[in-house]
């Protein structure tokens, strides 16, 4: 089976959330840390169902759902960032989270162009 380089990225970025959340969550913040999880794990499982996609329509549907999921953890990324509830190197996640969304995008935008 061909390897897929945006589904290792996403699935070693889904770990590197788990790990910020269960830290977030030791640090008694929940609520961002909850909607982080969320939507960082879900880039990958959407990845996973768009490369199983039953046709090329459902594969962009899927991967433009994951760009979306990727937007939106960048968000959940900032607000933390920004809002400095808890002390926290956010770099690392918000430059992985970036490059999965320019991936995804790619992705989308090539496909679409391609059908």
């Amino acid at each position: 089976m061909k390897e897929s380089i945006v589904k290792d990225k996403s699935f070693k970025f889904a770990l590197s959330i788990i790990k910020l959340y269960s830290f977030l969550v030791e640090n008694k913040e929940f609520i961002m840390s909850k909607q982080l999880l969320k939507s960082g794990t879900s880039i990958g499982a959407n990845v996973n169902e768009a490369l199983a996609g039953e046709s090329r329509a459902d594969f962009v549907h899927k991967m433009a759902i994951a760009s979306k999921e990727a937007r939106e953890t960048m968000y959940w990324l900032d607000l933390l960032k920004q809002s400095q509830i808890v002390t926290y190197d956010y770099s690392m996640q918000i430059e992985e989270c970036s490059e999965l969304n320019k991936i995804l995008t790619s992705i989308v935008k090539t496909t679409k162009t391609n059908m």
